[in-house]
């Protein structure tokens, strides 16, 4: 009985363990925000990628109902996302043309590789990778996204052709039509974006898209604005149920692909990553019963899901699909105890997709670009860009750099000069690493870097450094010259040398070599060396490098002051 308990339970997801029928109505009415939400930013999504607009209400349902069944955090939304949309769009379009039968095939081709991929990562536990890129560099990477999304939407706003390759060709492409702008287009986006913007300083789960969504269909229907005023609009939706078949594409087309589906992979563990933190820290904030009623999330389960998604996207003709935290948070917010809330928000936009397509023939491109505009503006943190640079101008300038390559170059050079940047700035840090000649506090035991602003006192014949960095190739032979460089310039004459190696974190064969050749230059010149708070790690190292030999037992001390106490006591 037990074991068959144990197997109903391991059935049921895990984003619906524990769940109570008295919530089903709750769960009810938390799914109608999202589909306020969802259902024009899938169209626009979709429209983003140069794919129907029913291709995003179907990567919506995929996303949301294969995440509910293989996910674990209970409020995470999936679907089309406006991050990797464009990312999509470039790199698909290098393979076929945009509107093409062959592109919406690459596109359901790539879609089914992303999810293999992600699935792959999740299944091999790699989720830690999204760590490679910094908060402060995926904020330049979305700001830089969200500077492309907007101007592609300049020549929609205006009424006026656009489809330039690049960010600076759409704006001199649109400063050579303003002339010809529609009025009525321009009016429709303003309208929009204050509606939404209005729903959002109000409350962000009114239904401020939606709103605009039915307003301009209606304006568009009763004053015949497509036909009147030359508005452009959206144009038949076919609808019905999505055919499931196994997409294909020529060996030509498929290996130019593997460059892109990594560059959307990394972007959907990284989002997917930074969205789940902030779900669960806003849940934990709000202190509601959702949070309360939280349980222990597995990252890399959440991928399998997400990769699931795209999968089942790619599978019936969308396109891949990711986290997406304006969705997550609206579901966060509406204090929903379990997945229940996205699912019935996806076979609520289901239903459209079935059924009530046919008004969507009249939606203006211009609400469209207006809603994406809007989206863009919440990618585009001006605020955490401004923390970044109180905090550090290093770390701001690689956002800015990710930024400013990503809008004007392209989102996949972009990514990959963020994570070269990245990495090249983390090396350096550890490879020209910080450093303190310690002294010691008077009527204690304690030696401290003396630039704290505390007094300090130095011991004669004794140098006290501390490193805060591992012992690696890149730094080396910095540590060896900077160490010698300290005892050559000291005050007065030193005769020991206390590494306090609280700071190391491990030392490496090269660092090894570097530090027997620093204590044979150091004795021939009548320094001894010490090593104080050594962690296991580094006692491991020294031992295998058989530099405790070189050094001897009576060298090594738990704190910086018996190192000095025993350097007092030796004879000379």
């Amino acid at each position: 009985m037990r074991s068959w308990r144990s197997v109903s339970v391991r059935a049921i997801p895990a984003t619906l363990r524990g769940y109570r029928a008295s919530w089903l109505g709750a769960a009810a009415l938390a799914g109608l925000p999202l589909v306020a939400v969802a259902l024009p930013g899938q169209i626009a999504t979709a429209r983003l990628a140069d794919l129907p607009a029913v291709a995003g209400l179907y990567a919506f349902v995929a996303g949301s109902l294969a995440y509910a069944l293989l996910g674990t955090n209970r409020h995470l939304s999936v679907g089309a996302d406006s991050t990797i949309a464009p990312v999509l769009a470039t790199g698909v379009a290098a393979v076929a043309v945009a509107g093409s039968a062959g592109y919406s095939l690459a596109m359901a081709v790539t879609a089914l590789m992303v999810g293999a991929a992600l699935i792959a990562v999740g299944a091999f536990r790699l989720g830690w990778i999204a760590d490679f890129l910094s908060t402060p560099v995926i904020t330049g990477i979305l700001a830089g996204i969200a500077v492309e999304i907007a101007v592609r939407q300049i020549p929609a706003i205006l009424g006026v052709p656009g489809g330039a390759t690049t960010t600076i060709g759409e704006l001199r492409r649109v400063a050579g039509q303003v002339s010809h702008a529609n009025g009525w287009s321009v009016g429709i986006a303003v309208v929009v974006l204050a509606l939404i913007a209005a729903g959002q300083r109000i409350d962000h789960r009114l239904p401020g898209p939606l709103a605009g969504l039915i307003l301009s269909i209606a304006a568009v229907h009763l004053l015949g604005l497509a036909s009147r005023h030359g508005v452009a609009v959206l144009g038949a939706v076919p609808g019905g149920l999505p055919h499931v078949r196994l997409p294909y594409v020529s060996w030509s087309q498929l290996r130019r692909l593997p460059g892109l589906v990594l560059t959307v992979t990394f972007v959907c563990i990284a989002q997917t990553a930074a969205t789940a933190r902030a779900s669960g820290s806003t849940a934990r904030a709000s202190g509601s019963a959702a949070s309360s009623a939280a349980a222990p999330t597995d990252f890399n389960r959440d991928l399998i899901g997400v990769g699931a998604g795209s999968v089942v996207a790619g599978l019936i003709g969308a396109f891949a699909v990711d986290a997406s935290p304006p969705t997550t948070a609206i579901a966060t917010a509406s204090g929903s105890r379990s997945q229940l809330a996205n699912i019935t928000a996806a076979v609520l936009v289901l239903l459209v997709a079935l059924v009530a397509t046919a008004p969507l023939a009249d939606l203006p491109e211009a609400m469209l670009a207006a809603t994406l505009v809007f989206i863009a503006t919440k990618l585009f943190r001006v605020g955490e860009l401004r923390k970044i640079l109180r905090f550090d101008r290093v770390e701001f300038a690689l956002a800015a750099i990710a930024l400013l390559v990503v809008a004007l170059v392209g989102i996949e050079q972009g990514v990959a000069v963020a994570i070269v940047l990245s990495l090249a700035d983390r090396t350096h840090r550890t490879a020209r690493p910080q450093d303190a000649v310690l002294g010691h506090e008077p009527g204690t035991d304690h030696w401290i870097p003396a630039d704290i602003g505390r007094p300090t006192e130095q011991v004669p014949g004794i140098l006290v450094y501390l490193m805060y960095a591992p012992l690696w190739y890149g730094n080396a032979d910095y540590f060896r010259l900077r160490l010698r460089h300290l005892v050559e310039t000291a005050s007065s004459p030193v005769r020991a040398v206390i590494i306090d190696a609280d700071g190391i974190s491990d030392i490496d064969f090269t660092g090894l070599q570097a530090l027997r050749d620093l204590t044979a230059d150091l004795r021939q010149r009548g320094v001894s060396i010490e090593i104080a708070r050594a962690s296991h790690l580094v006692h491991h190292d020294l031992k295998h490098g058989a530099l405790l030999t070189q050094f001897g037992a009576d060298h090594l001390f738990a704190s910086v002051q018996d190192a000095v106490n025993a350097v007092g006591r030796r004879p000379g």
